[in-house]
């Protein structure tokens, strides 16, 4: 038998095991955002159809994991949202409101480190098409971390989205990934996703001390961290790139 997609609500004990399995593929800080406290649990609770894996009942292995939220979005590129937070925000509010959503917001992909370089971060991404094409959605629309901004933590996120290959693609391998499964790049969001915490988190978080107030690059970051000691607080905005995908037509073959 080969691997299949199993949703949280078919085999929820799976994702107990996230927490081991996938250590180490998501920066530590990324686990606090904000948002996190409000809305994480409601995920699986809300929203159990639309969290799912690519599982392998042979071995019993997790290959790949991957979240999402159903939305209004207008079609529009201001449509879109500031990222990540609004975007979760908004789904939330669509769901309580009885709203009809129009996309599937991608959340996150995630493969742990044994099984990346195979090709299932396409097949998740295939399968979030699918996903949405079944309840009748126009689109998969994905505020992307990218995967090499943490190399150029001081270049803009704008100016970051628009660098290219000499061949014309994408410099970033996920935006390049994306653009080649038919994703179109719709805008760059500097304040997508906000983490705050004391700094004594944050250093725990970043394994660096920070001994003054300031802008610090850190190991993972894709922007700046400000450290204020005063307030005891630790301030970062993670950027994204949204990709928006049309799946009334077809997904072009990996």
């Amino acid at each position: 038998m080969t691997a299949a997609f199993v949703h949280h609500s078919e085999r929820p004990e799976l994702w107990d095991r996230i927490s081991s399995e996938f250590a180490g593929i998501v920066p530590e800080y990324n686990l606090h955002g904000d948002i996190n406290a409000g809305f994480w649990n409601r995920l699986f609770s809300d929203f159990a159809d639309h969290q799912f894996l690519l599982h392998d009942p042979d071995t019993d292995t997790v290959l790949g994991a991957g979240r999402t939220l159903p939305r209004t979005w207008d079609g529009t590129p201001e449509g879109l949202g500031t990222g990540l937070d609004a975007s979760i925000e908004a789904a939330f509010r669509d769901h309580d409101a009885g709203a009809a959503p129009d996309a599937l917001c991608a959340l996150g992909i995630e493969i742990p480190r044994a099984h990346q370089g195979k090709g299932h971060s396409t097949r998740l991404l295939g399968h979030m098409a699918d996903m949405a094409r079944a309840a009748g959605l126009s689109h998969v629309i994905v505020p992307v971390r990218p995967t090499w901004k943490d190399r150029y933590p001081l270049v803009p996120i704008e100016r970051y989205a628009s660098w290219t290959r000499p061949d014309g693609a994408p410099f970033d391998p996920w935006i390049r990934t994306q653009v080649r499964q038919g994703g179109t790049i719709a805008a760059a969001v500097a304040q997508s996703s906000r983490i705050t915490g004391t700094v004594a988190e944050w250093e725990s978080w970043t394994g660096l001390a920070f001994p003054d107030d300031g802008t610090y690059v850190f190991p993972g970051g894709l922007d700046t961290l400000h450290i204020d000691h005063t307030r005891d607080r630790g301030a970062y905005w993670e950027p994204c790139v949204w990709i928006t995908h049309d799946v009334r037509t077809p997904t072009p073959a990996p």
